[in-house]
């Protein structure tokens, strides 16, 4: 297979896109695809609120302990209380006095299951590079010799299918939250109230775990507060307000401000 190629995997309430460029055999990148959604699969069946019986939900209900789940999930929570401490609380993987660590999951599965099924492609199978689109969030790898790079546009929150902005980016991820797709659905979890100000924030990091904390937290801390934007894995980043104004940085430094 030469070019670039696209699959669909719906799971987790969403549809993830895998997309492969360069020369490899079908058979292969078939066969790495396959691994890919049966990982995430596996992942949503221990991790999903909505179903009844997976740890979550059993743990939420008070039918399993943290220490008899899947080792998976006594990973997530120990991530999760890391992103709450370096957030300073405005990360949380909790709700209503549960734990959910919903905001967190998406993407670590992706860089988990990519890591082991997507990545070795660019080593052992001649492919330039490799990403994944879940749900509006992009994570991807590119071969060292390649000259490849990703160009990934970010949505106007404020005009629906306009592109506000573009990052490159070869190797990493991009996530984006706030409530342009949603409405006010991400919560303070210092305050128990939703999080109002920023009407996207979109971080660029080395992973996508790390994006999807730093971009969940962005919209918490507001227009106002960027101290986090250097925060490590950081590499850029991008906030929308509420009346239009821009806030962009890259490798911790404000490089823009574009008032409404």
């Amino acid at each position: 297979m030469t070019g670039r190629r696209v699959w669909t995997v719906p799971c987790m309430g969403t549809v993830f896109s895998v997309h492969l460029t360069g020369r490899v055999d079908a058979v292969t990148a078939d066969a790495a695809v396959a691994g890919f959604a049966a990982e995430i699969a596996d992942i949503e069946r221990v991790f999903s609120p909505f179903q009844d019986d997976s740890d979550v939900s059993r743990i939420r209900r008070g039918a399993l302990s943290l220490e008899r789940a899947d080792p998976r999930v006594r990973e997530v929570a120990a991530a999760c209380e890391v992103a709450r401490e370096v957030t300073e609380g405005r990360f949380s993987g909790a709700w209503r006095g549960g734990f959910d660590p919903t905001g967190y999951v998406k993407g670590w599965a992706v860089d988990r299951a990519g890591a082991r099924h997507l990545e070795p492609l660019l080593q052992d199978a001649g492919a330039a590079a490799v990403g994944v689109g879940a749900g509006g969030d992009v994570r991807v790898w590119t071969a060292p010799e390649s000259t490849w790079s990703w160009r990934i546009g970010i949505a106007d929150p404020h005009h629906p299918g306009a592109v506000l902005a573009t990052m490159e980016v070869r190797d990493g991820a991009v996530a984006t939250s706030g409530s342009a797709e949603r409405g006010a659905h991400i919560v303070d979890a210092r305050t128990g109230l939703p999080a109002v100000g920023v009407r996207s924030a979109t971080v660029v990091a080395a992973d996508l775990a790390t994006a999807d904390v730093w971009a969940t937290a962005g919209v918490v801390a507001g227009m106002a507060d960027v101290s986090w934007i250097g925060a490590p894995g950081i590499t850029a980043g991008m906030l929308v307000a509420e009346d239009a104004t821009v806030r962009r940085w890259t490798h911790g430094v404000e490089v823009s401000m574009i008032a409404a």
